[in-house]
């Protein structure tokens, strides 16, 4: 799982945090008298220059400097610090998706249990609120680089354990709970830390689009990577590698990632679970907060409806296999070129404008399902449902503008948490709905039922939107150094 700096040595901050490093002194007219030599400063006083100073150095004011020297995606991979971030994402994904697969055939090896295997898949999810709403306080009171390396480093044990011979079935699934729990935390404190790396300003939306696109790209290719070792390997075997992506993962943020101070002072251990439950009172109970969190969530709900009943939609209508792995893939899809377009081609300031209008119609494409559509039309309505996720880039940096500094693990925490339960709630209730109507009514449905929601949250964000001028400026500071260690 992937976190946040780079000096590999974690030393102190560069005497210049510029691309040229220490400025030189201006040649002065020769008419001038020459100033008195100064005295060197004593040498326990001396910062070391960086022995390597790249363009984007370690904190908000290389994001600057990388930001004024390329644009779009590229500025963002030219923060080294990102990368390391970029690469222990990439590797944790690919080992948390070939892991469930894994333990789910494991599962089904072990009992010939349906209802087990699918249990196994379906406890990825409910942990998330626990773990998100009783953990947050973790995000915010140690450092993220300790956090994000202890998250992946339990998270290896956990999946080491699962592959020994004699390990229960009951302790698979309760393992299977323990890495669940912690991915809230580790995703919350990733996101609150890219701050840090990328400043709040424009370098932070776009590496959180590029994260985003990856999770995307990886649960694409993480199934057919998992299928792969699954046909050469034992479900075991096929575990036991995932071991190595965590190690690596951790070995990228530990080495790859710069100490930072938390961001509140560590109480008592004790308090912990107080704190975290004070954070997220405090951050529902401010309104802008909480319109712009329900507007990450309510699309979540409600867009899983097409996918949770893909099979059932491809029998409905009588295609294949093969035409269910396009309907599976056919939203991420489009979801991965409208990020890309909107990060590589839009203005912030576009991206800003179009956040409530595409919100509002994001789920208007699913209403196609009403029709009983074949399986072109019905490719077509997903890819436009995921284009329709465009609106996430430009709302991320309205909430990082609205959650104060000292919450803002915990809010990201929060979020993720909520993300991941409502997506297991939406595919349970389109479940239960394609019991009692046929699959296509129960899509529309959602689409239609969705919108409906959406439309009277997107007016209370923008009753909330603070006034202009308040908030204009792109806070990329050099001096931000609250989190991570």
């Amino acid at each position: 799982m992937p976190s946040n700096s780079p000096t590999p040595a974690g030393g102190p901050r560069d005497a210049a945090d510029t691309p040229q490093g220490p400025t030189a002194p201006a040649p002065r007219a020769a008419s001038a008298r020459p100033e008195p030599p100064r005295p060197a400063p004593a040498p326990e006083h001396a910062e070391p220059l960086d022995p390597e100073p790249a363009p984007a150095l370690r904190d908000g004011a290389g994001a600057a400097a990388a930001e004024s020297t390329a644009r779009g995606y590229r500025a963002v991979f030219a923060v080294r610090e990102f990368r390391a971030v970029f690469a222990a994402h990439l590797l944790s994904l690919l080992g948390v998706v070939v892991s469930e697969l894994a333990l789910t055939v494991l599962v089904y090896d072990l009992t010939g249990s349906p209802l087990l295997s699918a249990l196994t898949f379906a406890l990825g999810f409910l942990p998330y609120l626990v773990g998100g709403t009783l953990f947050a306080g973790v995000a915010d009171r140690y450092p993220a680089r300790r956090v994000l390396v202890t998250c992946d480093l339990i998270c290896a044990g956990c999946v080491a354990v699962m592959v020994l011979p004699g390990t229960p079935v009951g302790a698979l699934l309760a393992l299977r709970c323990l890495v669940a729990s912690v991915s809230p935390v580790f995703t919350g404190t990733r996101m609150a830390a890219l701050t840090d790396i990328l400043g709040e300003g424009d370098l932070y939306v776009l590496g959180r689009s590029l994260l985003r696109i990856v999770s995307q790209s990886a649960l694409l290719a993480g199934f057919g990577v998992g299928g792969v070792l699954l046909a050469a390997l034992s479900a075991r075997g096929a575990i036991t590698i995932t071991v190595g992506t965590f190690l690596c993962s951790a070995a990228l943020l530990r080495f790859g990632t710069r100490p930072r101070p938390a961001r509140t002072g560590g109480g008592g251990g004790g308090a912990l679970l107080r704190e975290s439950l004070a954070g997220a009172r405090v951050v529902f109970a401010d309104r802008r907060i909480r319109a712009l969190m329900l507007l990450f969530w309510v699309p979540a709900l409600f867009v899983v409806a097409p996918e949770a009943l893909a099979a059932p939609y491809a029998d409905e209508i009588g295609v294949g296999s093969a035409a269910l792995g396009l309907l599976m893939c056919a939203m991420p899809v489009g979801h991965i070129a409208a990020e890309l377009y909107a990060g590589a081609v839009l203005t912030p300031r576009v991206r800003s404008r179009i956040v409530l209008p595409v919100a509002a119609a994001g789920l208007l494409p699913l209403l196609l399902y009403g029709f009983r559509p074949g399986l072109v039309p019905a490719l077509v309505a997903l890819a436009l449902a995921g284009v329709g996720a465009a609106y996430i880039i430009g709302l991320d940096q309205w909430f990082v503008d609205a959650v104060p500094e000292e919450l803002r693990g915990r809010a990201m925490t929060l979020l993720t948490a909520g993300l991941m339960t409502v997506q297991g709630i939406g595919m349970a209730l389109a479940g239960v709905a394609a019991e009692f109507f046929p699959v296509h009514q129960v899509v529309a449905g959602a689409g239609a039922v969705g919108t409906l929601c959406l439309l009277p949250l997107v007016l209370e964000v923008r009753r909330t939107a603070p006034a202009p001028g308040i908030r204009t400026e792109v806070r990329d500071r050099a001096d931000q150094h609250m989190t991570s260690g």
